[in-house]
């Protein structure tokens, strides 16, 4: 019988832990456990049982070959695929999987961004198992997830980092969790859900766009009559092209074991969002990696395309990734669950002030984790949060907070009863606070939301950066609190001065008003408005000292790491204007020509009739194409020669990178404006491009 219920299909090509006990000796299962639960280096004989084993179920599901999946620093992952066979004598083949192809593998890592780690005749990297994300069956292949290192063992990778994070912020936490008396937890997990927003559009209109093909945003494109001011698509019935789309994908995201959860019509028009379930940070940015691949491929299959670019549309909202961010022991305790009277848990109280100290001292490298150039078009527009990072705490813990500082909090803020007024439907628990939807990191209940990161990148970077700073905010409060004379007394101190000094942070208000910029200015707050602004915090000296203390990224790997953004933000900018003037000039232009030319044999075809007819209409129109055409032809010279003259740029990549984002992103704006001025008055029949109208309400 088919299986076809959700309970069938659940994680049915996953090697997870059911499937572990059942085809693992029990010693074997116990031991691969305690390296997953409790970080046991794991035993080579234990490997090999386990290879054998996966060998065999990965075999019986129609996998014929195995990959090493890990996720470089080009933020997707890559894979490459052997198969199980191995020749006989006879000439057959026999299938095999050992323990150690399922330890180590080794790709080339010349290849791949590295930022110096690795010259180009530096080939060897290696990739190791990471048996704490399960592996799993695709496209006939078993996928085993890895990290990824170079031969002299720096991180190549965002999930070597991640795991570190996890590892220090879990040390620190059981320090604190200790002095408040818990002895059985073993390790803190970060538990993280994604909320992944996306558009789809109709893939005949995606194949007329080169933009979209080759820097997945449309450089030019004028505002479409209907945008999203009528406010009809946020939740809106799904139409049933997407729905079947979105069935497909959350049958696939099951049978990987991906929680996909929630699916609804985004505010924009042909804009979407999935969200999933929690799970601990490293499995959950496995998830959405396959989640953001699968978009992909299962959008093909209908004939749509999936657009993951934080801004594909100018002028209507683009797409970030809400991160739902928490700490919870590994049995079962939310450290961030404030609990019915929040004032009288002090526990709750000090993770909480962690965090809130963390954001504000390391509020640099935040915002670094939501620095990308696609992120650049999104911050701070009327649809995602300012570029400055604030803290949203609602009404309840702000009062807490407060009474904190003035000398001890003694009530919490109830949420009570929200009549609605009708006799049929039932009095409603009221939340003690509402939501913030301007916030950068607001709190919602149990967790932290980070709504900043940008909706392609990897989650892994947001994760080890939040990781890491707590970790530091909790290893300062255990140094102080393990000295305590009397705890109690010490913890009230101690909570005291953190509100006191971090409460600049805190804000409950409009995130999106000009007001708020001033007033964030007059707090200290720094407001790094471009990537290019951002990058530097990767290698400040109190950033650095902060990744190696707790060993999460050595000053070397930091290094790597902001020549790599450098190169990218670069990159990026320097293909997104060839590109423009590309369309510029072999599509647009020449329409343009074709749509002046008509005008004028028009009014030559009046003026020879004889007639004294009124051809003022059409001399004004052919006026106002001939500047504009002559403008855009200008203005295509000038972002030509920009470009030139950064490409021939020596120096660092900074120099660099400010030139590309002061001078060629300009003239790009520049141009542009001049492109969306001319669609709006050539021929229909004679623009080259599909119009926002086409792509936004075509399907």
């Amino acid at each position: 019988m088919a299986q076809n219920t959700l309970s069938d299909i659940f994680g049915l090509n996953v090697f997870n832990d059911s499937v572990m006990r059942e085809r693992l000796p029990k010693a074997t299962y116990k031991a691969l456990r305690k390296t997953i639960d409790e970080g046991i280096p794991l035993e080579p004989a234990v490997a090999e049982v386990v290879a054998n084993a996966m060998k065999d179920w990965a075999i019986e599901k129609g996998a014929t070959h195995f990959t090493h999946w890990f996720q470089p620093l080009t933020g997707i992952t890559a894979e490459k695929r052997d198969s199980f066979i191995s020749p006989t004598q006879d000439g057959r083949v026999i299938t095999e999987f050992s323990g150690k192809e399922l330890i180590k593998g080794e790709p080339d890592a010349s290849s791949f961004p590295s930022g110096g780690l690795r010259a180009t005749f530096e080939a060897r990297g290696y990739t190791a198992w990471d048996c704490t994300s399960p592996a799993f069956i695709k496209d006939n292949t078993l996928y085993i997830p890895t990290a990824f290192c170079s031969y002299t063992g720096e991180a190549l990778d965002l999930k070597i980092p991640l795991l570190r994070s996890m590892e220090a912020l879990s040390k620190q936490a059981l320090r604190v969790l200790r002095l408040f008396g818990n002895t059985t937890a073993k390790k803190v997990i970060t538990t993280v859900g994604p909320e992944q927003e996306y558009f789809l559009i109709d893939k005949k209109m995606y194949d007329k766009r080169k933009d979209l093909i080759l820097t997945g945003r449309t450089l030019f494109g004028a505002k479409s009559p209907k945008g999203q001011e009528m406010e009809d698509h946020y939740f809106a019935s799904i139409k049933e092209r997407i729905s079947a789309f979105m069935k497909d994908l959350d049958e696939e995201l099951w049978k990987l074991g991906i929680p996909a959860k929630t699916k609804h019509n985004e505010v924009a028009p042909a804009q979407h969002e999935l969200a999933t379930v929690y799970n601990t940070a490293n499995i959950a940015s496995d998830h959405n990696q396959l989640t953001m691949e699968l978009m992909k491929k299962i959008a093909l299959r209908h004939g749509l395309v999936c657009l993951l670019h934080e801004k594909p549309f100018a002028g209507v909202n683009g797409s970030g990734k809400h991160i739902n961010w928490s700490m919870s022991t590994d049995d079962g305790q939310n450290l961030l669950d404030p609990g019915h009277t929040p004032h009288e848990n002090a526990q709750f109280l000090v993770f909480l002030c962690a965090v809130i100290k963390a954001i504000d001292e390391y509020a640099d490298l935040v915002r670094v984790a939501a620095a990308t150039p696609g992120n650049d078009h999104r911050l701070g527009a009327n649809e995602a949060p300012p570029a400055i990072v604030s803290v949203f705490l609602g009404e309840q813990l702000t009062d807490i907070l407060e009474q904190i500082e003035n000398g001890g909090a003694t009530t919490s803020k109830q949420g009570g009863v929200l009549k609605v007024g009708v006799s049929t439907l039932p009095a409603l628990p009221k939340d003690s606070t509402d939501r913030n939807r301007t916030s950068p990191f607001a709190f919602t209940g149990n967790k932290f939301e980070f709504r900043m990161v940008g909706s392609s990148s990897s989650i892994a970077t947001a994760n080890f950066i939040l990781n890491t700073i707590v970790a530091e905010s909790l290893s300062q409060i255990a140094d102080r609190l393990e000295k305590a004379t009397n705890f109690d007394e010490e913890v009230q101190l101690l909570l005291k001065e953190i509100v006191k000094k971090h409460k600049r942070i805190i804000f409950n208000g409009n995130g999106y008003s000009e007001e708020w910029v001033k007033e964030a200015e007059k707090r200290g707050l720094p407001n790094i408005r471009s990537t290019v602004e951002a990058i530097p915090a990767l290698i400040k000296e109190k950033n650095v000292k902060l990744m190696e203390k707790h060993g999460v990224l050595s000053k070397v790997e930091l290094e790597s790491r902001y020549e790599i953004s450098l190169e990218n933000y670069i990159k990026t900018i320097n293909i997104e204007a060839l590109t423009m003037l590309d369309i510029a000039k072999r599509q647009i232009l020449p329409a343009v020509i074709t749509f002046a030319t008509k005008i004028a044999e028009s009014i030559n075809s009046v003026k020879a009739t004889g007639l004294n007819a009124d051809i003022s209409a059409q001399t004004e129109l052919l006026e106002e194409v001939s500047t504009l055409m002559s403008e855009f032809k200008k203005n295509i010279s000038e972002l030509e020669n920009a470009v030139n003259e950064a490409s021939n740029m020596n120096g660092d990549s900074y120099s660099k990178a400010c030139y590309y984002r002061d001078v060629v992103f300009a003239k790009m704006g520049i141009l542009r404006e001049i492109g969306d001025k001319l669609e709006t008055i050539v021929d229909a029949e004679l623009w080259p491009l599909p119009t926002y109208a086409d792509m936004l309400f075509n399907i």
